[in-house]
């Protein structure tokens, strides 16, 4: 049976902001905005979640204002709800450059949905999460806006600590469920599913029941948590969190609100949904970089980092921020690397003009150490390198990657440990 794990819980939560969290909390000086490799807008999370038999409110996507003023007269909803379509959060408080104010708005009158999105279709919506200029809605969203009696939070996570999925409820809902972890945390439940056996029914009750579900809407309620289930599986999703899980007036289950993350490893297998990926709010270096199949995050700092893995990036990056320096990004060459991947990394790279050293840490345990050394010696010539570098290499063919460093009579300093590689990056900008 599911209990108030807090402890536990109130940790799982937590690791859902881990990225973004720990980066901001060990160098404050640094702005940091993390996106997911996979970016859907909300229209498409909610289809594919109404294609597995999720209940979500009726609607239909327009990419006009004409469009959405029969969207809204097909809906012959008693109320309609207007959406701008962006990935960037604070919609509802936004402002357009077309003067109009807030990117969600409610309204009984489809003429007036057909005003508003006149107001928001090519126009700039900004939010708290967007860049100063803002970001070009090119759709909106209409659906049938329904009341809210209760709001609930249900999330479906892989959780390391219990080597497969867990599902993690609260019956507050509605909010920043991290904080609930924090303040109430008797109010999380936690409950681990064996992979082999699937969810079963007496799990997905006794959650709908800890969510506070009372009546048919128990039974409601769990049928909902097993589709969600399933479909957690079918996408290869690492996460669904549905924030509203919410019930209506009118007795009815629905997810108001959803995120979805999927495993970056079954693209082979779940091509229809990557190929919904939107990348137009993407910087035009993180396009760049995802074309050689690297993994791009701007910072604002000065000393570029150069790192094979997200764990190793964090732990470069902080290091940089401990010694006194600022870093500028990272860059996360990933595992099967190439040559002409190295090179293009230190294109992108040197192409910033924030950067002021570059720092190279890479740790080779499928990465043949060898293969880096020569495409950085290829792009240290090719691209003339004017900026100080430091490598420090280790794992796979070292020896090897070292003689062709110190062979190439290039400027090029090298680290012992990642320490050392820190301090010499800082202090090669310092001497600036």
């Amino acid at each position: 049976m599911a209990a108030p794990l807090a402890g536990q819980a109130g940790a799982v939560l937590r690791d859902l902001a881990l990225r973004s969290s720990r980066l901001r909390g060990s160098f404050p000086a640094v702005q940091l905005t993390l996106r997911r490799w996979l970016n859907l807008q909300e229209y498409q999370s909610k289809k594919i979640m109404a294609d597995h038999g999720v209940t979500v409110q009726r609607f239909f996507v327009a990419d006009s204002a004409n469009d959405a003023l029969e969207a809204a007269q097909r809906l012959k909803a008693k109320e309609i709800v207007l959406k701008a379509q962006i990935l960037a959060g604070g919609r509802g408080k936004g402002i357009f450059n077309s003067g109009l104010k807030g990117g969600v708005h409610l309204t009984k009158d489809p003429k007036i949905v057909e005003q508003l999105a006149k107001q928001m279709i090519g126009y700039n919506l900004s939010t708290k999460q967007t860049p100063k200029d803002g970001v070009t809605v090119k759709k909106v969203m209409v659906a049938e806006a329904l009341n809210i009696s209760r709001e609930t939070y249900f999330a479906i996570l892989m959780d390391r600590a219990c080597n497969g999925p867990v599902m993690v409820g609260s019956p507050q809902g509605g909010v920043d469920i991290e904080e609930v972890a924090v303040t109430s945390p008797e109010l999380i439940f936690k409950e681990e599913i064996d992979i082999f056996e699937g969810i079963k029914d007496h799990q997905a009750l006794q959650m709908a029941k800890n969510l506070g579900f009372k009546g048919p809407l128990q039974q409601q309620a769990a049928d909902q948590i097993k589709k969600l289930y399933n479909l957690f599986l079918k996408i290869d999703a690492t996460q669904v969190e549905v924030n509203p899980f919410g019930e209506t007036p009118e007795g009815q289950v629905v997810c108001f609100d959803a995120k979805i993350n999927f495993d970056d490893n079954a693209e082979f297998r779940q091509k229809e949904i990557f190929a919904m990926d939107d990348k137009s709010e993407n910087e035009p270096i993180e396009n760049e970089a995802a074309k050689y199949d690297l993994k791009y995050i701007g910072l604002d700092g000065n000393i570029a980092c150069f790192v094979n893995g997200a764990g190793l990036a964090m732990a470069t990056c902080d290091i940089i921020s401990l010694n006194g320096g600022k870093p500028a990004n990272f860059l996360d060459l990933g595992g099967g690397v190439k040559e002409a991947q190295v090179y293009q990394a230190f294109k992108l790279l040197t192409a910033d003009p924030k950067v002021e050293a570059i720092l190279v840490n890479i740790f080779g345990g499928i990465v043949n150490c060898a293969i880096i050394a020569n495409g950085i010696t290829k792009a240290c010539r090719e691209l003339e390198l004017k900026v100080p570098l430091v490598v420090r290499l280790e794992g796979t063919n070292v020896h090897e990657a070292q003689r062709i460093l110190n062979e190439s009579g290039l400027p090029i300093t090298s680290a012992n440990d990642l320490e050392d590689a820190a301090k010499k990056a800082v202090a090669s900008v310092a001497k600036k």
